[in-house]
């Protein structure tokens, strides 16, 4: 459909930087959302506005992912051999300095047994040895199906993406907790997940629209779904409702409006910038998922020093907080970087 890109896409490093900013805030505020009815309301609320704004992270990394890795010409051992090397070195390390953060932390403990031992690291391993590392779990999976995944995108049509895209959303529609009842049992499970951010990413990032106004129409999107999830939450917890996180989940339509929204923004968004803010941004997105692996040990450090959601008004110390983890992390990776021989590996 589509002619393949190798040119180095100046907007899609933007949106890399965005997104892992995005997923700090996230983190930064998670805390603070659990604390439905023990905080001032309008601390909680600072907490669910955050989190409606930055929700499309994850969603939108995904998309960064299937605009430049579909529609390409690779040999498959190769493309393992490089896509999976890249992650699971690094993804290795930090999961082991998350287990030994836990042993410290006196979340888990070892004993004289070393098989014993073995096992728990092995099942650290196996579920996560932190929150956020169910990302890496997601992107190795995805990462199985985009050369099945990139042969049908090759190979379609226009009209047969958007077929796609359309029995995907509807998918994830009739999968909501509240419209459930109302499916059809059509086994439908083949379009669901998150390889349709994949094919979205492709097909936005390509397609051409006659509108002049598609940014201003973004960001009108943009404001109405957070508006839209921010008070969707709010009367979801007031509710005492069992899918009180719904409006936020991944696989929403709310939130591929959301998502879609910012990736389009960030396509036809051209800012201009200084020189040295740009070598800033691409020595930044050099470690990006090592920033990624490395954030939520940094916010756990950060606590212990009381910079927190807790350092004043969340509506300013959320993004204060966000902002000195992500500085500090970027500082970590790039000194783990340094170490001699294995550095490069194991940093991200």
């Amino acid at each position: 459909m589509f002619p393949v890109q190798h040119k180095h896409i100046d907007w899609i490093n933007n949106l890399r930087i965005f997104a892992l900013f995005a997923v700090i805030i996230l983190h930064t505020s998670a805390v603070l959302l659990a604390q439905y009815g023990k905080v001032p309301f309008t601390d909680w609320l600072a907490a669910d506005f955050y989190n409606a704004v930055v929700r499309f992270a994850v969603p939108v990394f995904v998309m960064i992912t299937g605009v430049l890795l579909l529609n390409r010409d690779y040999e498959l051992g190769a493309f393992f051999k490089k896509r999976l090397g890249r992650v699971i070195a690094p993804f290795l390390f930090w999961s082991l300095v998350y287990v030994g953060y836990s042993w410290y932390n006196g979340d888990i403990s070892f004993d004289a047994d070393a098989w014993t031992n073995i096992k728990q690291v092995l099942h650290q391993l196996k579920y996560g040895a932190s929150y956020h590392l169910w990302y890496v779990y997601m992107l190795i999976g995805l990462y199985l199906v985009i050369p099945v995944l990139n042969i049908f995108v090759r190979n379609a049509t226009a009209a047969q993406l958007r077929y796609f895209l359309v029995i995907w959303l509807l998918a994830m529609l009739i999968m909501q907790p509240y419209l459930v009842r109302f499916n059809p049992q059509v086994d439908i499970r083949y379009f669901t997940g998150y390889i349709g951010y994949l094919v979205l990413g492709y097909y936005l990032a390509h397609i051409e629209f006659k509108s002049t106004a598609i940014r201003g129409w973004m960001i009108f999107i943009f404001i109405l779904t957070i508006a839209i999830i921010t008070v969707g939450t709010w009367l979801l917890y007031q509710s005492n409702s069992p899918y009180s996180t719904l409006f936020y989940e991944p696989l929403n339509p709310f939130i591929v409006l959301l998502s879609s929204s910012v990736f389009l923004t960030g396509r036809y968004t051209v800012p201009k910038v200084s020189p040295w803010l740009i070598r800033a941004r691409d020595f930044v997105g050099s470690f990006n998922y090592g920033i990624y692996l490395a954030h939520a040990l940094v916010l756990y450090l950060l606590d212990w020093v009381n910079i927190s959601y807790k350092l004043c008004s969340p509506i300013i110390s959320i993004p204060v907080t966000a902002l000195c983890c992500f500085v500090i992390t970027v500082g970590l990776v790039w000194l783990v970087n340094k170490i001699p021989f294995a550095g490069k590996w194991i940093s991200g």
